[in-house]
């Protein structure tokens, strides 16, 4: 019994520590050194979807600031009664439920979790690849992409950003964060793209 107690236990633990955001979430070489796995799927991502790396990760930080079980703010009934969540947003990426049942009818996905990384950052890479398909934003430009993602494919053809000056401003951080995470990501990501195996015996 003892013996199954601590497997449990070992195993609560394992769970927990992968599902903590990262400790130096401002430095895209402390997020990818700490939890190495992440930057096997960003770079995936990337191969898969033609995306940079250090866009849907600015726009994830700017999302769920990396809680795989991130939730909108509570919507409340008469300003004092809970009444749901403003949104159906979930996980990493935040996708909302309809959005990310597109992803997933597209892509054949249907194991995937929005509470996953991996998972939420391939949606990501879709969307952003999506976006640059329908509105042609490059899928460089942090800026145009993060309002694509706010406000959706048609609220960016109508515009609907521009009554919103907190959105622009929010999309500009986002920008100058996905800028700092490319410019770190180039001083290691000769030492990430090494691989697990030059990583055991030499990392």
């Amino acid at each position: 019994m003892k013996f199954k107690f601590t497997i449990i236990a070992a195993t609560l633990s394992l769970v927990g520590c992968a599902s903590a955001p990262p400790k130096e979430p401002e430095n895209l070489c402390g997020i990818f050194m700490e939890k190495r796995d992440w930057y096997d799927a960003a770079a995936a991502m990337r191969d898969k979807w033609g995306v940079p790396i250090q866009v849907p990760m600015a726009m994830m930080y700017q999302e769920s600031s990396f809680k795989h079980d991130a939730v909108p703010p509570r919507d409340y009934l008469l300003w004092i009664i809970p009444w749901g969540r403003v949104s159906s947003a979930y996980g990493y990426s935040q996708a909302k439920t309809p959005t990310w049942d597109d992803y997933v009818r597209e892509t054949g996905n249907s194991w995937s979790s929005r509470d996953d990384f991996d998972d939420a950052l391939d949606f990501m890479g879709w969307f952003i690849s999506k976006s640059h398909k329908i509105n042609g934003v490059s899928k460089w430009d942090a800026y145009a992409q993060y309002l694509n993602y706010h406000e959706g494919w048609g609220g960016y053809q109508r515009q609907t950003y521009r009554s919103k000056r907190w959105l622009m401003n929010t999309a500009e951080r986002v920008k100058q964060r996905a800028s700092r995470y490319g410019a770190q990501l180039r001083t290691c990501e000769d030492d990430l793209e090494r691989g697990w195996l030059w990583r055991l015996f030499f990392g």
